[in-house]
């Protein structure tokens, strides 16, 4: 890069290098040089503008990616990411008008994902029955999504099903045992039932796969304040 300071390919793969060692900041550094020699560089307005709605941002982030449509990219993730930044934004009617037509672009490697996003933003909004269809059509377009299983569990789990939410939620952690948050629900699905023994132990699994998630915290020191007073 010394010798070849202008190089667009060269700044981009330094780009891509930062953000494979997790280093965010210096990558959107690097993405955003990309501008100085070449400002329709489509992976690098891309990845700015996912980097701003992951900080955040969504209404600037939002500006990437309508960008990207006037440059004429028209895909199945760019309409979902602008239909999540419109969600963020409140801009609710044109956040589901994206996720049309980004069902209506999809294929299926990444229908799925698009019901997934359409059952969270239902979710967000209030509207359950929704997303209970949502994630059902997620599971259909492909039956190893952890994630639109565990959200299944939990609108199960308020409907007071809690033998369906529990097979969702195994259903989950078998296909991913990372998947924190469905360590944590049956956890929290356990406790209930007064289940302790299996809370504590789905609690601290949820904190082997992230060590910061507060509530599971909370949720194991009370039941290690609960086992002290046995």
């Amino acid at each position: 890069m010394e010798v070849f300071p202008g190089e667009v390919s060269l700044i981009i793969g330094s780009a891509r290098v930062h953000e494979g060692l997790g280093d965010l900041d210096s990558s959107v550094k690097f993405y955003k040089k990309v501008f100085q020699y070449d400002a329709s560089c489509v992976e690098a307005i891309a990845c700015i503008g996912t980097h701003n709605f992951y900080s955040d941002m969504p209404e600037i982030a939002l500006r990437s990616f309508r960008r990207l449509l006037q440059m004429g990219v028209y895909n199945t993730e760019l309409y979902n990411n602008i239909g999540l930044c419109c969600f963020y934004a409140q801009q609710y009617d044109m956040s589901l008008t994206c996720f049309e037509r980004a069902i209506n672009l999809a294929t299926n490697e990444n229908v799925a994902d698009v019901w997934y996003n359409i059952g969270h933003i239902a979710v967000g909004i209030g509207d359950s029955n929704l997303a209970y269809q949502a994630f059902q059509m997620a599971l259909i377009s492909d039956n190893n999504h952890a994630e639109a299983y565990n959200n299944l569990a939990v609108l199960e789990m308020r409907k007071g099903k809690v033998e369906q939410a529990r097979a969702y939620f195994l259903s989950a952690i078998t296909i991913n045992q990372e998947l924190y948050e469905a360590h944590y629900n049956l956890a929290i699905l356990s406790e209930g039932q007064g289940d302790l023994n299996t809370s504590f132990k789905e609690v601290r699994k949820s904190l082997e796969a992230f060590a910061e998630h507060v509530d599971s915290k909370n949720l194991l020191a009370q039941l290690r304040q609960y086992f002290t007073l046995l």
